[in-house]
């Protein structure tokens, strides 16, 4: 079977190769000859007698002293296929020396379909292949299972992801006034600023100094996700690099360094930062991470605002479910609280300018929210193959299930008003989870604390969650206000341990909440919660929407 379905075709295309080059090569098998010839039938078995003997004198001895000999060679190690037999032209046209002759009885319809052309029909037609189509179906094989085993973060709540989420329940908020630099000509003065961060232990000093914070955050946090993960030095050393990668994203990229060189250009170039165009890229936080760690695998970045976080995940799960990694470090960073940072979200009429009470600025869902507030920060996950992870020891937190993005395609920074992108973005990401929406039972939401982004985002999620009675949904960013970039990151850690501690943090400042059912909505208070299912959303300018789904390992 294997070698009629191979030589078939193969034989095919060597006589109609043949025809093509020693007939079509010589005037005299022209259709105006046979057109202008009183006995066309004669004629044509006269240039038929031609061809077949040009063939055997000129065209195999070319073959065989050519690159084709190997092909030809391969070719007669296979026995003739059905349709040579039972082709009358094949043995006129002299194959006959090369596979040999088998005499076989024609019946009435063969004899009819091997006569020769009608006179002006082309010759290649009279060899024109019976395809036998072998479809190779690809073993089945089972889907690599992707798990959480590692989390690292930097953010206005704590620098370990025990201790951030400790204050989480507790409904501390890490927002307050700005210190890094003097913004009393700004309207809005507040921000979730990191106050106390040190790179002691985890990056080179030399580096230090010359990188953007954004770097900074982004390579500490990802070596605390190593460290919280148990990969040691020996561990480290039993890995397959080739097979490891790093997939960390921002939205704002290195905004400092970039301002600086700015600055410094006022001067003189010659005063500019040798560094300030590789190091305000997005993508070398990851390049760099990957260098420390001598990691070869899948290494790149992506930036969609402030979904970019969710979308390094999901992709960074992809390549470990397509085999081409067994270990990701993915995720997001952004330090974007600087005077153009500010000035430009200023612009836009974002932020909320509640100076007077930061702690209470951030407030989703409640009637009296006028904007978001900035935040800084990174979040790391360590996702590894199961097998992978098992073999070991890891402490499985938890497994990635899937997820999903669209884009709204209708405003630069508003929510349809309809919802329908972050209603087909949630169904996607159930469909290519194979999670029914009655599994789903926490979510931690976008939610930013904008008039317009809220609301739209609540009636998605009631579209879609509605009948489910279990559902909890909280905002992280009530208390660390919102980290651009890096805020799915951090969100994703925060969902990675409600489902580890069953406990699911308060909305903060939800005082007066939007007209409409907001029973689904968590209180000023923690509730216990044990999860099914937990689902993030993470929304950015431009209408990239992005849901992640995690569940308990089982």
């Amino acid at each position: 079977m294997a070698a009629s379905s191979f030589t078939s075709p193969l034989c095919t295309w060597l006589v109609a190769a043949c025809m093509s080059v020693t007939c079509g090569a010589d005037h005299s098998t022209s259709p105006s000859m046979f057109a202008s010839c009183k006995r066309p039938n004669k004629c044509k078995r006269r240039v038929l007698s031609k061809c077949s003997s040009e063939f055997q004198r000129g065209l195999i001895p070319s073959l065989c002293g050519s690159s084709i000999q190997g092909l030809m060679s391969t070719c007669l190690a296979f026995e003739p296929c059905n349709e040579y037999y039972s082709s009358k032209g094949l043995s006129s046209m002299g194959f006959s020396s090369l596979f040999g002759s088998k005499s076989v009885p024609l019946n009435r319809r063969q004899r009819r379909l091997s006569r020769p052309p009608h006179s002006g029909e082309a010759m290649a037609v009279a060899v024109q292949p019976v395809e036998e189509v072998t479809t190779r179906k690809k073993p089945l094989t089972k889907q690599r299972r992707v798990v959480v085993t590692g989390m690292g973060v930097v953010t206005p709540l704590g620098h370990e992801p025990d201790v951030f989420y400790n204050n989480l329940l507790e409904g501390v908020s890490g927002i307050s006034e700005i210190e890094t630099f003097d913004c009393a000509q700004f309207p809005t003065r507040i921000a979730g600023e990191i106050k106390s961060f040190s790179t002691d232990g985890w990056i080179a000093p030399k580096l230090s100094k010359r990188m953007d914070k954004f770097m900074l955050y982004m390579l500490t946090a990802g070596k605390k996700a190593l460290a919280d993960g148990g990969i040691t030095e020996d561990v480290m050393n039993e890995l397959d690099k080739t097979k490891c990668g790093v997939l960390i994203g921002s939205g704002m990229g290195g905004m400092k360094v970039f301002n600086d060189a700015i600055e410094a250009l006022r001067v003189s170039y010659k005063k500019m930062n040798p560094f300030c165009v590789p190091f305000a890229t997005t993508n070398m936080g990851s390049a760099m991470l990957a260098m420390d760690l001598g990691w070869m695998g899948p290494n790149y970045s992506i930036s969609t605002a402030c979904a970019t976080s969710n979308f390094c995940i999901l992709s960074a799960a992809n390549h470990i479910i397509r085999g081409e990694a067994d270990v990701m470090l993915c995720g997001g960073s952004d330090a974007a609280i600087i005077p153009i940072g500010l000035g430009g979200f200023v612009a836009c009429r974002a932020l909320s300018q509640r100076n007077g009470e930061p702690t209470k600025a951030s407030r989703p869902w409640d009637s009296n929210r006028d904007g978001f507030v900035m935040g800084e920060g990174a979040g790391v996950l360590l996702l590894e193959e199961l097998e992978h992870a098992k073999r070991r020891g890891a402490n499985i937190y938890a497994e990635f299930l899937g997820g999903s993005f669209s884009c709204d395609a209708y405003h630069m920074t508003e929510p349809r008003p309809d919802g329908a992108g972050v209603i087909l973005c949630i169904e996607k990401a159930l469909a290519h989870s194979g999670v029914s929406k009655e599994d789903v039972n926490y979510i931690n939401a976008h939610a930013t604390s904008t008039p317009a982004g809220d609301l739209k985002e609540y009636q998605a999620l009631i579209h879609c969650f509605g009948q489910n009675t279990e559902l909890r949904v909280n905002s992280t960013k009530s208390m660390t206000g919102h980290l651009l970039g890096a805020a799915g990151a951090v969100e994703a850690v925060a969902a990675v341990q409600a489902i580890r501690t069953g406990w699911v943090h308060p909305n903060i400042n939800l005082e007066n909440p939007d007209e409409g059912d907001t029973n689904v909505l968590v209180g000023s208070k923690k509730e216990r919660l044990d999860i099914k299912v937990a689902l993030s959303n993470s929304f950015g300018f431009g209408g990239h929407n992005s849901s992640i789904i995690f569940a308990p390992y089982k």
